[in-house]
Formats: structure tokens, sequence, C-alpha cells
């Protein structure tokens, strides 16, 4: 089976895939003809596929988070690598293939990244902020061992939202070493709390987000997250005045840094600069590694990378 992180424009593969997203969509032509729009993924990285003139039972089988078996040929569309489906069809239950594995997953296993995150919590010293912060991750701990950061954007795999707080919470404790100024408390706060609300913005399974939920549409992790934040200090008494949730909405709600981005407000706390920096190097860094392990390591350069402003990175041979 060819992986698809080894195909190469005007390969011809078969091989069994998870079909990642599947969208009926029509063509430009006249009279406009159906096909299938289709991302394919493994463990080893994901591809864009078109399965042409679709039939009412192609329509009728082939749905999100389903195992095929595809005979294809790799092109180049945009300068991207694109799959031209010719034959596919079902997984079987004889073809000794499971839907586990096709997922990528966070190299670490899930229960130690929560077991991390809960420790760190633990060792916040302000006690209304460690309640605040208690609550939050309570609300999604089940979640948070198999959830994605994001549908496509960074740590977009099983368990990857754990992941990246860990990865974050690694960056905190070096920048509050380097810079004592900073308060301990509000980064480790910060960054378990910033991207809390995922799980209720996102639709997932196995890792792979299928769509946003009403919740995520209309209102958005940043929103509802701050409000976790008050239902949080209104359960457990805290002034909603006080300097702690007013301290950690706004890390919230400045993350993202600008409102083109989702952030209602900037970063106007020292911890709040610190906090958008060390989610943003996070998730760049990761989008190169990422894009780099997808990439064989023949290629010089990998994919453009969205998150990068488009750019594509190269592989030195240092």
């Amino acid at each position: 089976m060819t992986l698809i992180k080894q195909m190469q424009a005007q390969d011809e593969f078969v091989g069994f895939y998870l079909l990642k997203e599947c969208e009926v969509k029509q063509t430009n032509a006249t009279p406009p003809k159906d096909y299938l729009d289709i991302v394919l993924c493994d463990a080893s990285g994901q591809i864009t596929a078109k399965l042409w003139d679709v039939s009412a039972a192609d329509k009728e089988t082939f749905f999100p988070m389903g195992l095929v078996k595809v005979q294809g040929l790799v092109q180049t569309y945009r300068d991207k690598l694109q799959a031209k489906i010719q034959r596919m069809r079902k997984a079987k239950d004889d073809d000794g293939v499971t839907i586990t594995d096709f997922i990528r997953s966070a190299p670490i296993r899930p229960i130690d990244l929560v077991y991390t995150i809960k420790q760190v919590a633990a060792s916040i010293e302000n006690a209304e902020v460690r309640t605040i912060v208690d609550f939050c991750v309570a609300k999604v701990a089940d979640e948070l061992m198999h959830y994605p950061a994001a549908k496509t954007h960074h740590h977009a795999y099983y368990a990857g939202l754990a992941y990246h707080i860990v990865r974050m919470l690694e960056l905190g404790e070096f920048v509050c070493k380097q810079r004592p100024f900073l308060n301990p408390d509000l980064i480790k706060a910060g960054i378990i709390l910033h991207d809390i609300a995922k799980p209720e913005e996102m639709t997932a399974q196995l890792g792979i987000v299928s769509d946003y939920s009403n919740q995520g549409k209309l209102i958005g992790h940043i929103a509802l997250a701050s409000g976790w934040i008050v239902e949080a200090a209104i359960r457990s008494e805290i002034q909603l005045d006080s300097e702690v949730v007013l301290a950690l909405q706004h890390l919230v709600l400045s993350h993202h840094n600008l409102g083109e981005w989702g952030s209602p407000v900037q970063p106007q706390m020292a911890e709040a600069v610190a906090l958008h920096h060390i989610d943003s190097l996070d998730a760049k860094l990761q989008m190169v590694e990422d894009a780099l392990d997808t990439t064989q390591e023949t290629e010089p350069w990998t994919p453009i990378i969205r998150g990068l402003e488009n750019k594509a990175v190269y592989r030195t041979k240092l």
C-alpha cells in the first residue's frame, strides 16, 4: 500500500485510506456534472482527491469517516498534489484494516498529556485562579483525551489540543524563568484556558473535525471560554469584577491578538502579550513540523503552508 507521504506526481497507487472529507459538488460544464470532492488520509498525511462522474449509488455509498480502497493516479493541480480516483470501494471486514490504523495522533499518550495539564493546574498558587481553571478543565476532561486543536490549521489530529496545551506550558515555564516579571499563575492559566472551549466549538471524531457546532459558528471558542470563566466565578462566589476574573478573561479574549484573527481586544497585560506569542510560536512550529513530516525527505521544499502566509519551507541539507 502506498503511504500518502510517499506519493509523487504521476504515481499510480492502490491502497486503503480514510475518507476524511467527502462532499458532492458540480463541475462548471454545461450541463454540470456531479463529482465527489474528497480528502484521503492515513497516518502519514492527507491528499485532496476527485472522483469524477459519480453515480447515484456513489453518493449514497461514500461518506466522511469511512474506510475505502482506492485505485488512483497522483497529479499536480495548482502546484499541489491531487489524486484522480479511478476506482473506489468501501473497505470490507475481511480486508483486515481498522480505522485507528489511519488516524494520526499526538506523539505523547493522551492520558499523560491530560495528567500533565491537571498537574500544572494544581500547581497554580492563587486559589481563585486555580478554582476557575479546574472548573473549566473539568467541563472538557473527557474530550481533552482525543480532541484536535483545529480542523486543519495546527495540531489537527487525535489529542492535538492537549498536546498543544502541554507544549505551550513547556514554553511558558521557560519564558517565566527568563522573564521573572511575568506572573506564572496567569501564564499557566492563560495557556490552559485559551483554547479550552475548542471541544464545544467543533464536532470531532477520532481527532478529525467534521463540522463546527452551532455554538462554534455563532459564538466561537474565545467567547465561550470567557463565559466559562464567568460561570466558574459565579459558582465559586468569586466577585465578577475582581482582578482574577478580569485578568483571566482578558488573557482568553486577546490571545489571537487582532480583531481579524478573532480577538475582540488586543493584549494589554504583560502575560497576555506573552500568551499570544507562546501560542503563535507553538502553532507555527507545529505547522512546519507537520509539513516536513508529511513531505518526502527527497523533496527540498514542503507544500505551501497557509498559516505561514502561504510560504513553503526549505529542508536544509546541513
